[in-house]
């Protein structure tokens, strides 16, 4: 039976890679450099990362916000749900993710995210001064998100974000309301079989508030005109099957079409084996990225005490110009404790 899942599973996305022209058409090449906001795009979790972003169909946790809200139908049993994510990036770069989730009750959740990337100080340098002007400038980015998910039935669940979205580069700024929206759907094979469709960053393009002043050849000028900026909104086609699924030990095979609106697609492959629910080892490898890189890894810890878990989870990936990139994400879930 396993063998089987195994074969219908990896024959699935050889249909879907083969088709996707037609479904998914890429519009003329990698579209790269079409739409802003790009911190939008970079995974805020360990456990993704150590996946290589084929997430989607299995995610069960806070981070479900930013990969299919609908993933948090799935969360562990207990009431409340905390989440605090740091990735360490390229040029002195963070990456926060802080996440809040509770169970209304058997059918309904709701959650609050929250994303925050920050540059540092970076030297302004021109073409007249490409050593620097004495001046620098920081790029700070902000994503606030609502999310409600439902239990429909037994099989079926979906979610849906409400995003605002801020950046401020210097003086310009951009504001945006983008919208996510996604449904997991369990086939209900002994492998326990998940499919999961996903859109993210979904909204309309916005016109940039601000002023820059230019150095030219004629002297300075003020430029408060730009062009509208596009979200950058992605598509995503996931499945997953346990290969093995036993008392103290279980490993899930994760597949994911990714179709961004500016850039080509790609396809992820994630394997998570799990030790008595305890020790988790993860990899993953992306295809059709722009850069190569080497496949990601990761582990996580699972710690149940009376009160619900306390979860750890690392990544560590490497992508050829940003180097080496880790994260760290710490969980928390908490039952509805009741007094004696």
């Amino acid at each position: 039976m396993k063998q089987k899942a195994l074969i219908l599973f990896f024959l699935s996305f050889i249909v879907l890679s083969v088709t996707k022209a037609q479904v998914l058409p890429s519009f003329g090449g990698s579209r790269a450099g079409t739409a802003g906001l790009q911190f939008l795009k970079i995974a805020p979790d360990a456990r993704s990362a150590a996946l290589a972003g084929s997430y989607a169909a299995i995610v069960d946790d806070v981070s479900a916000m930013y990969w299919n809200p609908a993933g948090l139908t799935h969360m562990d049993s207990g009431k409340y749900h905390f989440q605090f994510s740091h990735a360490s990036y390229m040029a002195e770069v963070g990456l926060n993710f802080a996440g809040f989730a509770f169970t209304q009750n058997r059918y309904n959740f709701w959650g609050i995210s929250l994303i925050s990337l920050n540059s540092g100080e970076m030297p302004v340098t021109t073409e007249f001064q490409p050593y620097g002007t004495g001046q620098t400038f920081s790029v700070s980015n902000i994503m606030i998100g609502l999310s409600f998910a439902k239990i429909l039935s037994n099989n079926f669940s979906f979610g849906l974000t409400g995003k605002y979205v801020y950046e401020n580069i210097t003086d310009v700024t951009i504001q945006n309301g983008l919208v996510d929206f996604g449904f997991v759907y369990s086939i209900g094979t002994k492998t326990n079989t998940r499919f999961s469709v996903g859109i993210s960053n979904f909204g309309f393009n916005v016109s940039p508030q601000g002023k820059v002043t230019l150095n030219t050849l004629n002297g300075t000028k003020e430029v408060d005109q730009f062009e509208n900026v596009a979200a950058p909104s992605l598509f995503r086609l996931g499945i997953a099957t346990d290969l093995i699924k036993k008392k103290d030990h279980f490993l899930v095979i994760t597949s994911q079409l990714n179709h961004p609106t500016d850039n080509k697609e790609s396809l992820a492959f994630g394997f998570e084996y799990g030790y008595k629910r305890v020790l988790f080892l993860r990899t993953g490898y992306e295809l059709g990225a722009d850069y190569t890189s080497w496949p990601a890894f990761g582990f996580g810890l699972n710690l149940r005490r009376y009160f619900g878990q306390l979860k750890v989870d690392y990544s560590f990936n490497n992508k050829d110009y940003l180097g080496n990139i880790h994260r760290i994400t710490l969980a928390m879930d908490l039952k509805n404790l009741k007094r004696k």
